[in-house]
């Protein structure tokens, strides 16, 4: 760093230029690849990269939806999520990432995600929307609370909360009582269309409490 910085006020740009900077530095996210059920029984998959846990007593986890850029509507799985209280995350690995994009067009309310993709629900334990079967991890989740941010206007959005009620974890992933991240092989978003892997890691360890 040469120590120069560059300030800039986000009331004085569009929200498309805000929206660049924080995807391009908030980086890489985990994507919520969410399925949920209209009051129709008409199947949505989708996924979200403004995505992370929130605490683990109870498990709880949090989502992002954002409104729709181009006219500030809100998004089926939202819709859904109002309507129902329930929803399932499944998490992303390498192996469906491209499924996974063709669930990100903005399809009519009618159109199962899950058949435009080719992958497949299967029954959840305690709650109504299916999970992923491709999916290694999924959390069965109902809604704790929705935040909505900002107005009702392009840019816009709100946080999804939910709590796990049910963990599933495909038996090549968990390994005594941990995830096993290799087996896991999830992807990171990254801004435009990139994505990346997370196996350049490293190791550093912290104390809990000092000595």
């Amino acid at each position: 760093m040469d120590g120069r910085i560059v300030k800039i006020d986000p009331k004085a740009q569009p929200f498309q230029d805000n929206h660049k900077l924080m995807i391009g530095s908030i980086v890489p996210r985990p994507i919520a690849f969410v399925s949920t059920k209209s009051t129709n029984n008409i199947l949505n998959l989708a996924p979200f990269s403004y995505f992370n846990g929130v605490c683990s007593n109870p498990p709880t986890i949090m989502f992002a939806p954002a409104r729709r850029g181009y006219d500030g509507s809100t998004k089926d799985t939202l819709n859904n999520i109002r309507d129902t209280k329930e929803f399932v995350v499944n998490l992303v690995s390498e192996e469906i990432v491209e499924p996974m994009v063709a669930c990100a067009t903005d399809y009519d309310k009618e159109v199962d995600e899950f058949k435009i993709s080719n992958l497949t629900p299967i029954n959840s334990e305690k709650i109504s929307p299916p999970r992923l079967k491709e999916s290694k991890v999924s959390y069965e989740c109902e809604l704790h609370s929705i935040v909505e941010i900002g107005n009702a206007e392009p840019g816009a959005g709100f946080v999804v909360i939910g709590t796990i009620v049910m963990f599933h974890i495909a038996d090549e992933v968990y390994k005594d009582g941990r995830v096993d991240l290799k087996a896991l092989n999830p992807i990171g978003r990254l801004a435009g269309n990139n994505y990346t892997r997370v196996f350049d890691n490293f190791k550093v360890i912290r104390k809990i409490k000092p000595d």
